[in-house]
């Protein structure tokens, strides 16, 4: 694992350490970790959301969409 220094002004540090303490985390840097990891995440959903946006028109999501999805699983079973 590398290491990475990072500056905050006072008010963030003190965010930063309320966190840790009130969240679970051990330190700072799992919390830091903890926030990159879930804006990755989050830039995943957003990729793939405006990916099946771009992919076409899809299903109407009415309720014979719905009881088709569950007969095919029922098939599936």
């Amino acid at each position: 694992m590398t290491t990475m220094n990072v500056s905050l002004p006072a008010e963030l540090k003190h965010f930063v350490e309320s966190q840790v303490g009130e969240g679970g985390y051990g330190t700072s840097s799992e919390f830091v970790r903890d926030l990159i990891r879930r804006e990755r995440a989050r830039i995943q959903l957003r990729e793939r959301i405006v990916a099946g946006m771009e992919s076409g028109p899809g299903s109407e999501l009415d309720a014979g969409y719905f009881e088709r999805l569950r007969a095919r699983i029922t098939d599936e079973a």
